[in-house]
């Protein structure tokens, strides 16, 4: 279908900049709280452990039937928020994945844990296309990038970044059970503010914002036709296990490898969120500039150097925050280009939630779910200190997929 000239455009009005904030923080905000509710049990992880009596294995599989009932559900709902909008999903789910959040407080068993955070999952895969999607069909096409940086950000910034530490502060005066119970009230008046705020956007206007320009209708199995969608999904499988085995198994790699203690080790974990909040609000914004590709095959390269920075540090809690931090910094970038701009950017304007939604879901299921199982069982049986292995190897494969990747930013595609 032609590219949609500024001839042929809707009738113009000036952008609405006022929307356009508006949508960004309110998603950014319920991206960080997803963020929290996903991540903060990993610091809280051994101290759980104890009173549950769970070994590396239960974590690998708590971790791992979140990540696979997010990729399942975000595969179906991305497919449901371009027939809906994204209103009848963004919301509800926020709702949703809240209140579940805090019940994780009073689980008291296995069993309990891996059905809370299975549903959990439900409810957060369904959020995340669609919350991505609604803030590019918000975005000014030439901060399309920076805008889904901007609300990326909030998942490591919340739940890596500022988590952690707070955990770990507020484990020395409540039980961890009623840590839970905090994050259940903030979401639902996030959910309250979009049910105010938030409105779908027509497919022609949509249209604007993709390589296509084509706002109408197709079957969701039409996203394999685009290159970048099935590059993607390996892509995804390949920076989802760095994220999920670092950020998993982590702490109990400080504490029992390394010997750290619970502060030391709330402090090194930090850097993941501090990291990847930095990772995700420059890189896709350059993106924006010098094209998607060139800083996809720049932030592999830099994560395997973190990387390998990451493998030879001792106990040294600041250098290992350093090593962690840009480790985290470029598979954040990568994370967030390949589920927003350059999956979006690819497909038609009826497909951009269904194509970022199977993104998203395949990565989940095997990079975020089957890895950190392979993970911890790999920790039990051999040493937690090989799972750095794991990551490395998902790095080599994620550099092929970067060099095959085609090129999607307006700027770039408009100058050839």
């Amino acid at each position: 279908m032609p590219a949609i000239t500024a001839a042929r455009r809707p009738a113009a009005s000036p952008w609405d900049v006022r929307y356009e904030w508006q949508v960004v923080t309110l998603l950014c905000l319920g991206f960080g709280l997803v963020g929290i509710d996903r991540f903060m049990i990993m610091p809280l992880f051994p101290v759980m452990a104890k009173d549950l009596g769970l070994d590396y294995a239960d974590l690998g599989q708590i971790t791992g039937v979140l990540a696979i009932a997010w990729g399942v559900s975000a595969i179906f709902m991305g497919n449901l928020s371009d027939r809906l909008g994204h209103r009848k999903v963004v919301i509800p789910a926020i709702v949703v994945f809240s209140l579940l959040a805090g019940l994780s407080g009073l689980a008291s068993s296995m069993i309990a844990l891996l059905t809370i955070r299975g549903l959990m999952g439900v409810a957060e895969g369904a959020y995340t296309p669609s919350s991505i999607v609604a803030t590019l069909d918000a975005s000014k096409p030439r901060r399309q990038g920076l805008n889904i940086g901007i609300q990326q950000a909030a998942l490591p910034l919340f739940g890596l970044g500022l988590a952690p530490v707070l955990v770990t502060q507020m484990l020395k005066v409540v039980p961890w059970h009623w840590i839970f119970a905090v994050v259940s009230i903030p979401g639902l008046i996030v959910a309250y503010l979009l049910h105010r705020v938030l409105r779908d956007t027509p497919p022609a206007i949509a249209a604007l914002h993709t390589s296509t320009h084509d706002g109408s209708e197709h079957r969701w199995s039409e996203i394999f036709r685009y290159r970048n969608i099935p590059l993607n999904m390996i892509g995804m499988l390949c920076w989802l296990t760095n994220l999920v085995v670092l950020s998993a198994l982590m702490p109990s790699y400080l504490i029992d490898y390394l010997h750290l203690s619970l502060e030391q080790m709330g402090f090194v974990l930090s850097a993941i969120g501090f990291g990847g909040t930095l990772g995700t609000l420059v890189m896709p914004g350059v993106s924006d500039r010098i094209g998607r590709k060139p800083v996809m095959i720049l932030s592999v390269v830099g994560a395997a150097v973190g990387l390998y920075a990451l493998s030879t540090t001792g106990a040294d809690p600041l250098a290992l925050f350093l090593a962690l931090g840009a480790t985290l910094f470029f598979v954040f970038s990568m994370i967030c280009l390949t589920v927003g701009p350059i999956s979006a950017e690819s497909v038609p304007a009826k497909l951009m939630s269904t194509a970022s939604g199977v993104v998203v879901g395949t990565g989940e299921i095997f990079g975020g779910g089957i890895a950190p199982i392979v993970a911890g069982a790999v920790a039990k049986h051999f040493g937690i200190q090989y799972i750095l292995y794991l990551a490395a190897g998902a790095l080599i494969v994620g550099l092929l997929v970067a060099l095959a990747l085609k090129e999607t930013a307006p700027s770039r595609v408009a100058g050839r």
